[in-house]
């Protein structure tokens, strides 16, 4: 069965990987760029791996140097999420995701938050505009 919902296109590309949700804003500096995994104490995330994950969180935090610069550090080393699915939008998140060509998108259709879990294989279409639950 797959689950398709629209959304707004911030970063075009495709992607496809497991989801990974975050209640919390995220800061790609706060994680070990052999690993992937994330590192900030009391964070969500903390102790999970990031690498190869369709990323589902609220938005960005921190400095342009260091959020960019995590990313960057995350990518060079094979170990960056595949994708963003944001509902709030920050500057240097977006202009980070489209200088390293990672699929995002915001104004995802509500009903998405409700179906998705983390570890449902999500494809990322974000130059369609649309977001898909692949589920056996």
């Amino acid at each position: 069965m797959t689950l398709e919902f629209s959304c707004h296109t911030i970063s075009p590309g495709q992607a496809e990987g497991p989801a990974l949700r975050s209640k919390d804003p995220v800061l790609f500096y706060r994680t070990d760029f052999t690993t992937g995994v994330f590192q900030e104490e009391g964070h969500d995330l903390e102790g999970k791996c990031i690498a190869g994950k369709i990323l589902i969180f609220p938005g960005g935090k921190g400095s342009s140097v260091v959020q960019a610069d995590g990313m960057y550090k995350l990518d060079m080393a094979g170990v960056a999420p595949k994708g963003f699915i944001v509902s709030s939008l920050d500057t240097v998140l977006v202009s980070s995701a489209i200088i390293m060509e990672v699929p995002m998108v915001d104004d995802v259709d509500p009903q998405f938050y409700k179906e998705v879990q983390d570890g449902d294989l999500i494809r990322l279409d974000a130059s369609a505009g649309k977001v898909y639950i692949l589920r056996e």
